[in-house]
């Protein structure tokens, strides 16, 4: 488990992360999600012990990870901002990493690398920025660490690669228990791979939860009631986060049990009336929005 305890980092008068605490438990995907500048970079070079946080303590399994060479080799940091030695080839890369990573399968690398049509002999300098983010999966996967950083790792990808990358992520957790962290700025990418959800603003988590809880806990309910009195009945039973209306259809967001509306709806006998599932982004803004913030604003 991957445990941030209170972490603040600053670069002079900016700061970056203010007082971050959050649980990234073994064998689910975690995603980070937050607009550019939010801190999602600088929380995940202070995950993988690269930064030394002002304040708390980041712990991976029970060790800090800064200046900790052994809870380091459990951790791969993809960045956003890759590196790659000058005129190297992957094949350059794969003698790196098996330096600082001792599990590093040599075989695995080429296989995948095969399967992508990537050139382990090439010039790195001479790769698309794609070929060149599949590298650093491929990298990354076949380091055989237990926890797996990635820093907008799927943006630039194809669908179709992206897609493949993250059925590699899920066989990587049920062949050797590996936990992917996937950072990104478009809630879209990540809605049918991750696990848990963390939201980062302005430095700071606002919350971290259960995807599939957060989905049993929110939903859409479209409808065309009798009278507004039927309205006013909803209210009673249920907070409605939102409400939308165009011409007789009421689109409303509610919080509870679905099954409680199903009750409901056998109550009202409505002319019209539907349960609709809610979207990452649509969850996000509800939850937003109850917390007394502008989602809107926060995302593209």
């Amino acid at each position: 488990m991957i445990e941030i305890k209170n972490v603040t980092k600053q670069f002079d008068e900016i700061t970056a992360l203010k007082s971050v605490s959050a649980k990234i438990e073994e064998g689910q995907v975690f995603g980070l999600i937050g607009t550019n500048g939010a801190g999602k970079s600088t929380l995940m070079r202070t995950i993988s012990g690269i930064y030394s946080p002002e304040e708390g303590e980041v712990l991976i399994d029970g060790d800090k990870v800064y200046e900790n060479p052994a809870a380091k080799s459990k951790v791969f940091y993809i960045s956003d901002d890759q590196y790659f030695f000058v005129n190297g080839t992957p094949m350059d890369m794969i003698r790196y990493y098996q330096t600082m990573y001792p599990r590093f399968d040599r075989e695995r690398f080429l296989k995948l690398m095969e399967t992508l049509s990537l050139d382990p002999k090439r010039k790195i300098n001479t790769f698309s920025k794609g070929m060149k983010k599949q590298l650093s999966v491929m990298l990354g996967v076949s380091a055989g660490t237990k926890y797996l950083l990635c820093d907008e790792t799927f943006d630039g990808l194809d669908p179709v690669i992206r897609q493949a990358i993250k059925s590699l992520f899920i066989k990587e957790m049920a062949d050797r228990g590996m936990t992917p962290i996937i950072a990104s700025h478009n809630l879209r990418e990540l809605e049918d791979i991750c696990d848990h959800v963390g939201l980062l603003h302005k430095g700071g988590i606002l919350f971290s939860q259960d995807l599939d809880s957060m989905k049993l806990g929110i939903f859409k309910l479209q409808c065309v009631l009798q009278s507004p009195e039927q309205l006013d009945r909803i209210g009673e039973q249920f907070p409605i986060l939102k409400k939308e209306q165009s011409g007789m259809l009421l689109t409303l967001t509610l919080r509870g049990k679905s099954s409680d509306v199903t009750m409901l709806q056998h109550e009202l006998q409505p002319v019209f009336w539907e349960l609709l599932p809610l979207t990452l982004e649509e969850i996000f803004i509800s939850e937003m929005e109850v917390k007394g913030y502008d989602f809107t604003k926060l995302y593209e």
